[in-house]
């Protein structure tokens, strides 16, 4: 394996990546303990707070078209959305959770920007209060790891 490919993130300089994360306000509780971890795991990951850009949005459904405005915006390194889908009684919860993933996975693909999901999608609120903070957490190393791997790409095919 290449020496370059075997870099961990602990060796990458994370200072001048810029990273915007979009939060979906539907179910705050959980949306504000995600976002917390991630934030703070940017953090300790290197990332400046000036680097850090986080804007709100009413639900999950909203989160890729505001993605893609970002990405287009040609700013940021990477995206992340935050956000918790959580079972009701109707299939509405299937068309959130899945149509979200669908138009986070699009955007990445058109803007070759990582875009980490974040977006819970859970049966109840105690789930997705245990699944909370590690999945903001989860997310910010995603990103970062991920943009790792783009700048070996870059440097090993050029």
């Amino acid at each position: 394996m290449n020496e370059q490919a075997k870099k961990s993130a602990g060796d990458i300089d994370n200072s001048n990546k810029s990273i915007a994360i979009v939060t979906s306000t539907f179910n705050t509780s959980i949306s504000r303990i995600e976002f917390e971890a991630c934030y703070h795991s940017l953090l300790n990951r290197g990332v400046s707070t000036n680097n850090i850009f986080s804007i709100n949005v009413p639900g999950a459904l909203e989160i890729p078209l505001i993605l893609k405005n970002l990405a287009n915006s040609k700013k940021f390194d990477a995206l992340i959305a935050l956000g918790s889908i959580i079972r009701g009684e109707t299939f509405h919860f299937e068309i959130v959770a899945l149509e979200s993933a669908s138009g986070l996975s699009k955007v990445a693909l058109e803007s070759n920007i990582p875009i980490a999901n974040g977006i819970l999608a859970v049966e109840n609120k105690d789930q997705a209060i245990v699944r909370a903070k590690k999945k903001g957490e989860d997310c910010a190393q995603v990103v970062l790891e991920m943009l790792g791997l783009l700048k070996t790409i870059e440097e090993i095919c050029g």
